[in-house]
């Protein structure tokens, strides 16, 4: 250890000779061990390490030079320095034996004490600058150990450059991250490392390591993609440290590479993610609007206005808490009739259900939870279950993954036609239709009944209803020069697209729609040739990109409503304006005076009012 006292050995017979010695030799950090013979000198030898040796020429049994002969022989005491002490006058020839025994001085007694702490210190000095050379080593030898295991064991590559931008060091964890064996890599130029794509920002790289030599020691991280050696192309963060050179040592740069590929497909993913919760809870707060103000409508009073609104609002709720169960992939259908028979929406014992169990995909789901709800409340309200007796008979049937359903109620009060359409009708007949499903009424005296033909799968071919003509507007509001403008309603969400047409059709313009897939979209443009258009920014997870792009080719202006942030929307159309849901009626009004402006087009007065 570095603070341990260094030893020398002083060996003669006579032991007044050690004691004075002893005497002599009093340096701080230096212990005198003594002994008597060759023998006992040779003992102390291979149990300790000594920084010199003094030792007499003559003594019994053996002298100082066999003594000199048998630690030169040794390889533990080959290097121990030698000073032979003696009393006796010598020639050149025994000088000559001394030193040829590997003695590096000779001194004759009696010794004076100046010149031997002289040369003792001189040895002294030796020793301690091999020991902190031989400490250093080892403390080098055990760093460089930890480092290549850090290198090895380590989840991130490490490498390492020189100052000519040359591999120097391939460690096991760049092996197993990147593929490449360290037999392939050392020695290559950085500038030919296959690991690093010609595309990838390798040129940025290079410029990046030289600078880093050039300005000593540093740091820097730098982001770009790398290949592995079986050819796929993944994400990585590159943290850069360098050492600068000395005359001696030239610089270098340490490496390691940590691939963020799964991070940033996590990262993307996430921000799909926070779109797409973004999209849907804002179009389920649409939604929840366009039950509002439909209901506010139709209402005879705030508390007809506030049941109902209740009840439709704990009918989505129920729905997309089975979804949300489900991780939003589909609903049962029985369930989601026993929960509204569970909170006593319905009586169980007059309610007869016959058909198999069926999963709704999620947006038919939320759908048919009001359409159920509004069939219940009307059988609550003037049909079967507003007496004691009266009961209602559901039946479906499966096939080609199309539910036929017919709700017909028995025994309850004469039944005739509305002589007003309320809102609990309307959302029944019009909430499904984007789906291309049918809803059919019949107000038979013995019983309402209601026939619905509803796809289990997006994109099932079911028959379309009949396009509705749309009356034109009064004369008084819009002068008969005035065609009333057309206007394309692109949007999934049968209750949002009511609410637009409604606006549309209160300000004096023509509703083209509602279009529920680009395709229909596209072939409503092409066969009505709309004037204005609103467009949803996503249509089940349909882009709304070729749309858009048929409406900037004719020229159409035309304006995004959609829950989604800009980012969402085509990026070919980002200038496009943009209504965000949940919009309220000043919102749409001025959206489309926007449009219409932008258009050149005759404003009707109900629109500008």
């Amino acid at each position: 250890m570095p603070n341990e006292p260094l030893r020398i050995l002083a060996v003669d017979d006579v032991r007044e000779n050690l004691i004075a010695l002893e005497a002599a030799l009093d340096q701080p950090g230096v212990e005198l061990v003594t002994a008597s013979s060759g023998f006992e000198a040779l003992e102390l030898l291979l149990r300790q390490d000594f920084a010199l040796a003094l030792l007499d020429v003559q003594m019994p049994e053996m002298d100082g030079f066999e003594l000199a002969e048998l630690m030169r022989g040794t390889e533990r005491t080959r290097g121990v320095p030698i000073i032979f002490l003696t009393a006796v006058a010598t020639d050149e020839r025994r000088k000559f034996r001394g030193f040829e025994t590997g003695a590096v001085d000779y001194l004759l007694k009696p010794i004076d004490i100046t010149v031997l702490n002289s040369k003792v210190t001189v040895f002294v000095e030796l020793a301690r600058q091999r020991r902190e050379i031989a400490f250093q080593r080892d403390e080098l030898g055990a760093a460089l150990g930890r480092l290549r295991a850090h290198g090895d064991n380590s989840p991130m590559a490490v490498l390492e450059i020189d100052s000519s931008l040359r591999i120097v060091g391939w460690y096991k964890g760049a092996e197993r991250t990147m593929g490449y064996t360290a037999a392939d890599m050392l020695g290559v130029p950085l500038s030919e490392a296959p690991f690093l794509p010609p595309n990838g920002g390798r040129e940025a790289f290079l410029k990046g390591m030289g600078e880093l030599l050039e300005g000593g020691d540093r740091r820097a991280m730098q982001e770009h993609r790398y290949r592995r050696a079986d050819g796929s192309l993944r994400e990585g963060e590159w943290y850069c440290s360098s050492l600068a050179g000395t005359g001696l040592r030239p610089g270098s740069v340490m490496i390691e590479m940590l691939d963020i590929t799964e991070r940033r497909r996590a990262e993307d993913t996430q921000r799909l993610l926070i779109g797409e919760l973004n999209h849907r809870v804002k179009n389920t707060l649409a939604t929840v609007q366009a039950i509002a103000s439909q209901g506010f409508r139709h209402a005879r009073s705030h508390r007809e206005f506030q049941d109902a609104f209740t009840g439709r609002l704990q009918a989505l709720a129920r729905a997309h808490s089975m979804l949300s169960a489900t991780t939003w992939e589909s609903a049962s259908l029985r369930r989601l009739i026993a929960d509204h028979v569970a909170i006593g929406a319905l009586s169980e014992d007059r309610l007869l259900l016959d058909g198999p169990d069926a999963d709704l995909p999620p947006e038919l789901a939320l759908r048919f939870s009001l359409v159920f709800h509004e069939l219940a409340t009307n059988a609550h309200k003037y049909g079967a279950f507003s007496n004691a007796v009266g009961t209602v008979r559901l039946a479906w049937t499966v096939t080609s993954h199309v539910l036929a359903m017919e709700w017909s109620e028995h025994g309850g009060p004469p039944v005739s036609p509305p002589e007003r359409r309320g809102f609990g009708s309307t959302l029944i007949e019009h909430s499904m239709v984007s789906d291309g499903a049918r809803i059919v009424s019949e107000f038979a005296p013995e019983g309402v009944r209601w026939s619905m033909v509803l796809p289990l799968v997006p994109g099932a071919r079911v028959v379309e209803p009949e396009p509705q003509p749309v009356a034109p507007p009064p004369v008084a509001d819009a002068p008969a020069s005035m065609p009333p403008m057309r206007i394309l309603v692109v949007e999934d969400e049968p209750l949002v697209a009511m609410e637009l047409i409604m606006e549309i059709e209160d300000g004096g313009c023509v509703a083209i729609g509602p279009a529920t897939s680009c395709e229909q979209a596209l072939a409503m443009i092409r066969e009505a040739g709309p004037d204005l258009a609103l467009l949803d920014g996503n249509l089940n997870g349909e882009k709304i990109d070729p749309v858009a792009d048929a409406l900037a080719a004719r020229d159409t202006p035309f304006a995004f409503v959609s829950g989604y942030d800009r980012e969402h929307l085509p990026q070919s159309h980002a200038d496009r304006p943009m209504l965000n849901k949940p919009f309220v009626v000043a919102d749409v009004r001025a959206m489309l005076l926007q449009l219409a402006e932008s258009a050149k087009a005759p404003i009707p007065q109900k629109l500008a009012e």
